[in-house]
């Protein structure tokens, strides 16, 4: 269990420390190290997290650690996971916010901060794709007929205006009809 819980904690530290972008760039990397590196948990799994996460208040990326780290080491692993994945970003932003003055007209922070936009949208647009394209232990993909066809009512929806959290509990509603509890 100690074991457990010190992996938990050095892969949610790198994620913290390597996630620029917030939360949806940080899929693909969780996705890496729960899924892929640790087998923690199943494609099916991470994306029911994942699902989870973007529905609950708060981050994604700290809604996630919380549930995989429960996942993996009940109560223990949910604080161990959400600790090292806030610990980099308190740090860091503790460090900016006292040198933020000094540094801010500086050309060389300007240029990083430059370069790190695209990196984040990449990385954006890579979890978007790991999550579109994932499949089961079965072979199968997670996205069926009727999922694009609630994504495309929810863009809709979401292009007029529709309130975000009707268009939610609508989708939600529909996942149940549809698939079932």
């Amino acid at each position: 269990m100690i074991a457990t819980l010190i992996q938990l904690f050095i892969s949610y530290l790198k994620i913290g420390f390597f996630g620029f972008g917030g939360g949806y760039a940080m899929l693909s990397l969780i996705h890496s190290e729960v899924v892929v590196n640790n087998a923690w948990l199943t494609n099916s799994q991470f994306t029911d997290i994942v699902a989870i996460s973007q529905m609950t208040p708060g981050p994604i990326a700290i809604n996630s650690a919380t549930y995989i780290g429960y996942e993996v080491a009940g109560v223990a692993g949910s604080v161990v996971a959400t600790v090292a994945v806030c610990l980099p970003a308190l740090t860091l932003m503790m460090l900016i916010t006292h040198f933020f003055l000094k540094l801010r007209d500086n050309r060389y922070m300007k240029g990083a901060v430059r370069g790190m936009r695209p990196v984040v949208v990449g990385m954006i647009a890579s979890a978007a794709l790991l999550l579109m394209f994932s499949h089961s232990e079965d072979g199968k993909s997670f996205i069926d007929g009727w999922s694009w066809a609630i994504f495309a009512l929810t863009l809709v929806g979401s292009a007029r205006k529709v309130n975000p959290i009707l268009l939610i509990i609508l989708s939600g509603v529909a996942g149940v009809v549809i698939y079932g509890l």
